[in-house]
């Protein structure tokens, strides 16, 4: 597929898009983990309290930015910048719907988040990711991000990354 299927723009991190990719967000990751640890799915009512508590509203201007990404029209994907400091932004939530994977998504999704992280006036693009997460961390490498050093003690991160925008 091309590149022309997509269109990224950006979106208030409650809209109804957002909320349903959340939700696909939240199932996966938190599927994954509870599967590999403890050989179970999420609990739904964790999952529905974990998604309540958090409004996201880091990722609003003009601290930040939500962006939805559509293939053929439909929500498929997100990606979250906010700004840490003068000089560096976040990377969050980055999510391309299983169905759509393959399509170049995310790697759409990544460049836009890195020009959102520019308008902001960030310098550089910092994330975090989980080792099981090896399909992010493939991407994150491919797009020319460098694993570094923690940058913080989130519970679930192990690894780090960074890229300067240029």
């Amino acid at each position: 597929m091309t590149a022309m299927t997509w269109t990224i723009a950006p979106e208030p991190p409650d809209s109804p898009a957002a909320t349903a990719l959340w939700r696909a967000y939240y199932t996966e990751v938190s599927d994954r983990y509870y599967l590999l640890h403890e050989g179970h799915r999420t609990d739904p009512a964790e999952l529905d309290r974990e998604i309540a508590a958090n409004t996201w509203d880091e990722l609003r201007p003009p601290k930040g930015e939500l962006l939805v990404a559509r293939h053929a029209g439909e929500p498929a994907g997100t990606a979250g910048v906010r700004l840490l400091d003068t000089e560096t932004a976040e990377l969050k939530r980055v999510f391309v719907h299983e169905s759509q994977r393959g399509k170049g998504g995310g790697r759409l999704l990544v460049r836009a988040a890195e020009s959102t992280a520019r308008a902001l006036g960030a310098r550089r693009l910092i994330l975090d990711t989980r080792h099981d997460l090896v399909e992010a961390r493939a991407l994150y490498t491919h797009l020319g991000y460098e694993e570094t050093a923690p940058h913080n003690n989130e519970a679930y991160a192990e690894h780090w990354f960074t890229k300067p925008l240029r």
